[in-house]
């Protein structure tokens, strides 16, 4: 039986998420407490901050691309923790414009498919008594979703605090806590969210500076007591996803770290083997392994540093003479022939594909993406359809290869970007696109 848990929410991005997720994860395990995270929607970085200050895998469970029996699976994981922390992304009820397989997205999905309650933060910069008007509108707009209270954040001081609380228990809304601005323990970030957990190496002392604002600001014994057990579909169901291979090699640091952990979970499952390979450190995939697989992550900041990696380019080259490669966003880049940085430096990439990109000129991409392949990739056959999402801010200079897939937005709009498949004098085939797998379309 899984253990009681919370949405940790708010009416926007930027307002303090997870912060104080990140600060109840590491509070809570400091006074001896298991608890299990898990991050709403397609995100890579935050489970990462998760996974640190808890000591647990975060897993992400999204409405939109995992249908009732992987979510159900997945809050499973859970089991012998002593409290669960879900946290969402952007605003509580936003999402994609058009239902997915088990909702829109939406960081309420999760909580009413659980039956989580949600605490939500609510930044009250600028305003005091009005902050009520928001948190009843949230409480009252979903019937299936239930707001157990709020937490105050960036307040000014015991004044504004006074008032704000003031406001909101005249209209029944509960307040749990209220964090006073303090700069110092905001987290840095880049162009796709923040610096990742590997790369901050103050990581342990800001966890440890979080989990003390946090005691010292929110009523955790309340916060614990008012968390709910999952009540969710049969996950009996569930067909995990299948493995691209037997012997999978799978390139990861800090230049292709984008992997989600149910992926993985879901490839060892059916008996795969995962190879950890780094091409940062100019190793190559292993030769044992049967199939490639080059995840996303941050390429652009350290393409210099690939470039110059003569063993992992030719090993690679090597592999998929004979054997699949497949690469997902920046693993796709990579095996394209060069990749211009920001500051329009070209580097000379792996040459799998007849592909430039370029991020000399930046350009948003992001949003869900439904796949159907026009041939296969490790693990999912020709017509496959399947759920992800896309976030980058690449442009395509040039692509030359067969397309890949046929994709589509969340709003059944055509996406231009179709991926590259290309198959090699040895009979390898070259895979890629800047789609993020999350799970089969049902």
């Amino acid at each position: 039986m899984t253990p009681p848990g919370l949405v940790i929410s708010a009416p926007a991005s930027g307002t303090g998420k997870t912060t104080l997720t990140m600060g109840l994860l590491a509070a809570f395990r400091a006074q001896g407490l298991v608890v299990q995270p898990f991050k709403c929607g397609p995100d890579y970085i935050d489970p990462a901050f998760h996974t640190a200050a808890s000591g647990r895998s975060s897993l992400n469970l999204d409405s939109w691309a995992m249908q009732p029996a992987q979510i159900a699976a997945l809050i499973q994981a859970a089991d012998g923790a002593d409290l669960v922390l879900a946290e969402g992304s952007m605003g509580l009820f936003d999402g994609a414009a058009m239902r997915g397989e088990a909702g829109t997205g939406a960081s309420a999905d999760i909580a009413a498919l659980a039956g989580w309650p949600v605490v939500l933060v609510l930044d009250i910069s600028g305003q005091a008594q009005s902050a009520a008007a928001v948190a009843l509108g949230f409480a009252t707009l979903r019937k299936d979703v239930a707001l157990a209270g709020v937490v105050l954040n960036r307040v000014a001081s015991a004044r504004h605090e006074g008032l704000a609380r003031a406001g909101l228990e005249a209209a029944g809304i509960r307040v749990l806590g209220a964090l006073p601005r303090r700069p110092s323990v905001a987290l840095p970030e880049r162009h796709l969210g923040l610096v990742q957990a590997e790369e901050q190496p103050r990581l342990a002392q800001i966890l440890a500076e979080m989990a003390d604002f946090v005691t010292e600001h929110i009523d955790l014994p309340a916060l614990r007591a008012i968390a709910i057990r999952a009540q969710t579909a049969d996950a009996v169901s569930l067909r995990n996803s299948p493995p691209p291979g037997g012997r999978v090699a799978l390139a990861r640091d800090a230049a292709f770290s984008f992997v989600y952990p149910h992926m993985l979970a879901e490839w060892r499952a059916a008996g795969a083997e995962i190879l950890p390979f780094s091409p940062m450190a100019d190793e190559a995939p292993d030769a044992s392994a049967d199939v490639c697989w080059l995840p996303g992550g941050y390429p652009e900041l350290h393409a210099g540093q690939l470039a110059t990696a003569a063993r992992f380019r030719s090993g690679l080259r090597s592999f998929a003479e004979t054997r699949p490669v497949h690469g997902e966003c920046g693993g796709y880049m990579v095996m394209g022939e060069c990749l211009v940085d920001a500051a329009g430096v070209e580097h000379e990439m792996v040459g799998l594909f007849k592909l430039a990109t370029s991020f000399e000129k930046r350009r948003l991409h992001l949003g869900y993406r439904l796949v159907r392949l026009n041939t296969s990739i490790p693990g999912h056959d020709a017509g496959a359809r399947l759920r992800g999402h896309e976030f980058h801010y690449a442009t395509v200079l040039e692509q030359n290869d067969a397309p890949l897939a046929q994709l589509e937005d969340a709003a059944g709009n055509s996406v231009p970007e179709t991926g590259s498949c290309r198959i090699l004098d040895g009979g390898g085939r070259a895979t890629g696109s800047f789609f993020h797998l999350i799970a089969e379309a049902g």
